[in-house]
């Protein structure tokens, strides 16, 4: 049995331990479950940190993110908070004849699915690439094979994605990240909202109300990488009836920006305009031009 302190800084470690815990491994469960329990408080920490903290501060949080995953171990040595008791009995215990699940997403106070979908995302966050563009011209070259693919299937000229990346991520130096300090791969601003199953993050941002600027938390979706997150735009533009006017005018550039504001994409009034500025604008013409006579 591995000593969960000396694992303070690998919770991806808890992947193998659930498969192990699904064989009926006593020993396994019961570290699985301590692991996750230790995430969750670790967890809990971040968000608050987060919460205190200036959208778009730029610090170093390493030594931050390596605190809160100590003291979450420390927290739950022992006995802990109990969570990891109740997560026994469904990783031990699911299946056998005559036992009761147990209704751990109603003791953390989400639903049933969302508990889940979070165990299952548990030590999937070392697979994350932790994109840090160094600057405009870094932002440009790696954002642009992905959105030349993406503008293929959209129909859309590929510097338009780019430039709405740009905006919505203050080319890539205010990319949403999590409490360690590691990249959500999220370009677009998009919520984790509807279906959405995957990993996510609750941040403050800001969203318009009749033209005012109001702060809001929201929860944002996680992707893996770059191709990811580009994926998942496509299929929200294309897949739903709210774009349906964005994808017949994606030949025209200036349309298919107002067409997705018109259909409500983001709640600044001004978000197509801002869009069209650095599409129209020179440092996106000259970076992409770089990138193309680098290949």
């Amino acid at each position: 049995m591995t000593d969960n302190v000396s694992m303070y800084s690998d919770f991806s470690g808890l992947a193998r331990l659930r498969e192990e815990a699904r064989d009926k491994s006593p020993e396994a469960a019961r570290e699985a479950a301590q692991q996750f329990e230790a995430l969750f408080v670790q967890m809990m920490l971040q968000s608050m940190r987060s919460a205190s903290a200036v959208l778009g501060e730029e610090r170093d949080t390493t030594y931050e993110e390596m605190f809160d995953k100590q003291i979450a171990l420390e927290l739950t040595r022992g006995k802990g908070l109990g969570i990891a008791d109740l997560l026994m009995k469904q990783l031990a215990f699911e299946g056998s004849e005559g036992a009761t699940p147990v209704d751990e997403g109603a003791f953390l106070g989400i639903s049933p699915e969302a508990f889940r979908a979070a165990v299952d995302n548990v030590g999937r966050s070392s697979e994350r690439r932790d994109w840090q563009p160094a600057g405009r011209d870094e932002f440009v070259r790696d954002l642009l094979p992905h959105a030349e693919q993406a503008a293929e299937k959209l129909g859309v000229d590929p510097r338009v994605l780019v430039a709405q990346a740009a905006l919505e991520t203050g080319w890539g130096q205010h990319v949403i990240r999590d409490g360690g300090g590691m990249s959500s791969n999220n370009l677009f601003g998009i919520k984790a909202t509807g279906k959405w199953k995957g990993q996510h993050l609750s941040i403050p941002t800001l969203e318009y109300k009749d033209g005012v600027a109001q702060r809001h938390r929201e929860n944002f979706r996680v992707y893996d990488d770059l191709a990811e997150g580009f994926a998942d735009y496509v299929n929200l533009i294309s897949g739903s009836k709210r774009y349906t006017d964005a994808m017949n005018q994606a030949a025209d550039p200036e349309a298919y920006l107002d067409a997705l504001q018109e259909a409500g994409y983001a709640t600044d009034p001004n978000y197509a305009n801002k869009i069209k500025a650095i599409l129209y604008g020179p440092d996106l013409g000259e970076y992409v031009e770089q990138v193309k006579n680098s290949t």
